[in-house]
């Protein structure tokens, strides 16, 4: 995949050229995302669940488009609606759900957690556990639940690589779909479906072509031309 995957754009390391996702595509690769497991959880018989959701297994293809990638510990899941499958408990720190984590009980709400903290990821650009932050800002979703609600303090949380660009009253929608994935009680969480509708009139382009530019700080930016 030419764009490499979600994790080295949100979360490059010291050695490589960081690279910095607009809002629009931040929005796509949320959709893409969204409509990948929406097909996994609901579209599929039986269903699938992925059990190891993140950034560092979205990839991107020449256009920004998002693919989810690297099945190796999916499980297939119950026919019934929010089934549980019990299994061993796998999965990476900060991604896996609460209920998952605690009891083994997996089920499609599983991956609807982890997906809300991804969406986390592309709203403040931190990663799920930092343990270089102050105390109470280590874990991500901890740290953001409590704010997604509030106006103000979610324009606090934006990642600052984004400038200032991005949509006010988008935002608003985007902290509200991860403020229900990230539920700590699983029957809140919505279904992916309706992660899609409400994620869909927000793309404003449904077929981008996407460059990479320098900026001026010749760090690399992904930037989404005019059609």
């Amino acid at each position: 995949m030419p764009n490499g995957s979600l994790q080295h754009h949100l979360h490059p390391t010291s050695s490589s050229r960081s690279r910095v996702l607009d809002w629009t595509t931040r929005l796509r690769i949320a959709l893409d995302c969204a409509r990948a497991l929406e097909f996994l959880h609901e579209r599929t018989s039986p269903v699938v669940i992925h059990r190891d959701f993140k950034c560092n297994n979205i990839l991107l293809d020449h256009r920004c488009r998002a693919k989810v990638s690297d099945f190796g510990m999916a499980k297939i899941g119950s026919d019934k609606i929010n089934g549980q499958v019990l299994t061993r408990v796998l999965g990476t720190s900060g991604y896996v759900a609460p209920e998952y984590a605690s009891t083994g009980k997996l089920t499609t709400k599983s991956d609807v957690y982890s997906y809300g903290v991804v969406v986390l990821e592309l709203l403040t650009g931190r990663s799920p556990v930092d343990s270089t932050r102050p105390p109470g800002e280590q874990s991500l979703v901890s740290w953001a639940l409590p704010r997604l609600t509030n106006r103000e303090k979610v324009m606090e949380m934006v990642d600052p690589a984004l400038q200032g660009q991005y949509s006010k009253k988008d935002l608003v929608q985007i902290a509200a779909i991860a403020a229900m994935c990230v539920q700590s009680e699983a029957d809140y969480r919505p279904l992916m479906t309706d992660v899609v509708q409400s994620l869909i009139p927000l793309v404003k382009n449904p077929s981008p072509t996407c460059s990479i530019n320098p900026s001026k700080s010749q760090h690399l930016s992904i930037t989404m031309p005019a059609s």
